[in-house]
C-alpha cells in the first residue's frame, strides 16, 4: 500500500510541531498530526470499508436511486458554492444515503466523504433543515475536526501506524470515526461554520436549529446517543439564531414541499 506520507521525515518533525502547535481555520491552537493528503487519503481508507460492509452499512446505491442522489447532491454543490468552504477543491464531498431509518444520523469522515441515514432525512421536515445538518457536517471535514480530535485521543504513535497503512488499525478506526465525540469547542466551531455556509444562499441560515427545536419539543426523548455529551439543544439553538443574525443572512426558503418529495423518493 502507498504510504500517505514519508515516515522518516515525519518522524523528524514530530517533535517540532508538538512542541508549537498548529492553528486551524477556526482560531483555536492545536495540533494535528495529519496533513490535507493524509485527511485524503483516510478518507478514502474509510470510505471503503463503509462501502465493503453493506451488513452494516446498507448504503443505497446511487444508479438504482438517481432521484434522491439528485436532490442531495443539488443541496451540497449549493453549499460549496457558497465560497465559504476552505477545502472546497481539496476534499471529495462525495454524499452516500445510507438506509435505517431507526438511526437520526450523519457524518463526514476526513477528505469530505459525507453519510446521512435515512432515519435523519424522515424524521426532519423541510430542506432548509437538512441543509443546516449536512452544512455542518461538511464544517467537521472542512475544519478537520477528525483528524485533530483523533491526534488528540489516541496519541503519535497510533496516527504513525494509521498514516503507515495499518489496515487492521483503520478497519477499527472506522467505527470510532463514525461515533466520534467531538469537543464542545468543535462542535461550536461546526455550528458557526453551517451558519457561514448558509448564509449566501436562500436558505434559512439557521436551518440547522430546527433539528434541536425538535429534540427539545420531545423532551430530550428522541436526542442521539451521538448527541449525548455535545452542548444542550437549547444552547445550540440559541447560537444558531444569534450567528445568523450577527452575519447578517437574509435567506428564507424552506422548501417543504419539495422536501416531502424527496422523503417519498427514498425506497
Amino acid at each position: 500500500m502507498r504510504k500517505l506520507l514519508n515516515i522518516t521525515v515525519l518522524l523528524s518533525s514530530v517533535t517540532f510541531l508538538m512542541s508549537c502547535g498548529l492553528t486551524n481555520g477556526g482560531g483555536l491552537k492545536s495540533f494535528n498530526l495529519f496533513t490535507i493528503e493524509n485527511d485524503k487519503e483516510l478518507g478514502r481508507e474509510v470510505a471503503a470499508e463503509i462501502d465493503g460492509n453493506n451488513a452494516e452499512y446498507p448504503v443505497l446505491d446511487s444508479a438504482q436511486n438517481p432521484a434522491p442522489y439528485r436532490y442531495i447532491y443539488d443541496m451540497r454543490n449549493k453549499i460549496l458554492n457558497s465560497g465559504n468552504v476552505t477545502h472546497k477543491e481539496d476534499f471529495a464531498w462525495r454524499v452516500r444515503i445510507i438506509k435505517d431509518d431507526n438511526t437520526k444520523n450523519a457524518f463526514c469522515t476526513p477528505g469530505g466523504y459525507i453519510y446521512v441515514y435515512t432515519g435523519l432525512i424522515k424524521y426532519l421536515d423541510s430542506e432548509e433543515q437538512l441543509a443546516g445538518v449536512l452544512a455542518h457536517e461538511i464544517g467537521h471535514a472542512d475544519l478537520r475536526h477528525s483528524t485533530r480530535q483523533m491526534t488528540k485521543l489516541y496519541g503519535v504513535q497510533t496516527m504513525l501506524n494509521i498514516i503507515a497503512g495499518d489496515r487492521a488499525l483503520i478497519k477499527d478506526l472506522t467505527a470510532s470515526i463514525i461515533s466520534l465525540k467531538f469537543s464542545r469547542s468543535h462542535e461550536t466551531e461546526a455550528d458557526k461554520a453551517s451558519v457561514t455556509y448558509l448564509c449566501p444562499t436562500d436558505y434559512n441560515a439557521a436551518g440547522g436549529a430546527k433539528f434541536f427545536e425538535k429534540i427539545e419539543a420531545e423532551g430530550g426523548s428522541a436526542t442521539p446517543e451521538w448527541l449525548s455529551t455535545h452542548p444542550s439543544p437549547a444552547n445550540r439553538v440559541e447560537f444558531f439564531y444569534e450567528e445568523a443574525s450577527q452575519q447578517g443572512c437574509t435567506g428564507k426558503e424552506t422548501y417543504q414541499t419539495r422536501y416531502q418529495a424527496f422523503v417519498r423518493s427514498l425506497p
